[in-house]
């Protein structure tokens, strides 16, 4: 039989306002691409991300335009060298992977040759805010081992302070979105290693980052923006100590476990993070978190509902995806 491949957009009320330096949404809205093949149907989720100049409906006609190809049999070999990095390649990616296993019998771990997952352990994000509401969400979830923090420059180090003093004995990273200074970049360091700060990622604009050549941070610097695929390491080298790897910014697991492997055996540690999706998006993810410095995948804690089945969670630990869900 032959394959067909459909497009569906959805939208996931989030339980509360998730914000950023870019802006804040209270909903997640995302694409899935589903290909089925007489009774097997493989699943793959994506965020369109207009950072990355990327819209729901752009996604949706790349992924549209791919159908003749996909549902004539092409498979994960042809979309690296068809298509580029971005969402639009992951749902595809992520749904050829399902397809296989649910063909097959097997699991994605095993047909990519990767060792059986094990349980992975998520930041939790708190959104940006003032000072006192950030220190707040952060009291409440202070039973979590590590928190992820939203900063945007102006205030950061007050918003710090206070989070630290409502969660004592969390461990912190902290995420910028582009939207530091070089003067920030001189002066918050510092001052944020005595609060226990592990990581900050993407302090600077990607592209506009050279600042970070040489620089003798006491805190752990991570390329978020700056770093889509393996071919963007040769940009990373003297600026970055870690690399956080996205799916939707990969262009899928293939790639995804690609830089993976390219980032390690360049020296940078690993983070695995997401966009803000159900477990759908994130199963394929958990697989290229195995081993990883910091994990990042706590997208569905921020749904109202997730998708039945998804992730099993116990606190901030993700159990490794079952077959009803992805792979």
């Amino acid at each position: 039989m032959q394959r067909k491949l459909a497009i569906r957009q959805e939208t996931w009320p989030l339980a509360g306002v998730f914000t950023i330096s870019r802006g804040s949404r209270t909903e997640a809205q995302v694409l899935v691409a589903e290909i089925r093949d007489g009774d097997a149907v493989g699943r793959g989720e994506c965020v369109p991300y207009r950072r990355y100049g990327e819209s729901l409906e752009g996604v949706a006609a790349e992924i549209a335009a791919a159908s003749a190809d996909i549902e004539g049999g092409a498979g994960r070999d042809w979309l690296q060298s068809a298509m580029p990095a971005g969402a639009a390649r992951n749902a595809l990616d992520c749904a050829l992977w399902d397809l296989e296993a649910k063909q097959t019998g097997r699991p994605v771990w095993e047909l990519a040759g990767l060792a059986e997952p094990e349980p992975v352990t998520t930041a939790y994000t708190i959104s940006l805010d003032t000072a006192e509401i950030m220190a707040e969400a952060a009291r409440a979830e202070s039973r979590r081992p590590l928190l992820k923090l939203k900063l945007t420059g102006d205030g950061d180090f007050e918003r710090l302070r206070a989070i630290r003093a409502a969660a004592p004995d969390c461990r912190l990273v902290v995420d910028a979105n582009e939207a530091w200074s070089a003067d920030d970049l001189s002066a918050l360091p510092t001052k944020l290693a005595r609060l226990g700060v592990e990581m900050i990622e993407q302090p600077l604009p990607a592209g506009a980052d050279d600042a970070l050549f040489g620089m003798a941070s006491p805190i752990t610097i991570c390329a978020d923006e700056s770093c889509h695929d393996s071919d963007s390491l040769s940009q990373l080298a003297g600026k970055y100590a870690m690399v956080n790897i996205k799916l939707d910014k990969t262009g899928g697991l293939t790639e995804a476990l690609k830089l993976r492997d390219a980032a390690t055996k360049a020296g940078f540690e690993i983070m695995v993070g997401c966009m803000v999706g159900t477990s759908l998006a994130m199963a394929p993810a958990v697989l290229v978190a195995q081993g990883a410095a910091l994990v990042d995948l706590d997208g569905p804690l921020w749904m109202s509902r997730d998708r039945d089945p998804g992730l099993e969670f116990l606190g901030s630990q993700i159990m490794p995806p079952g077959p009803e869900l992805w792979g």
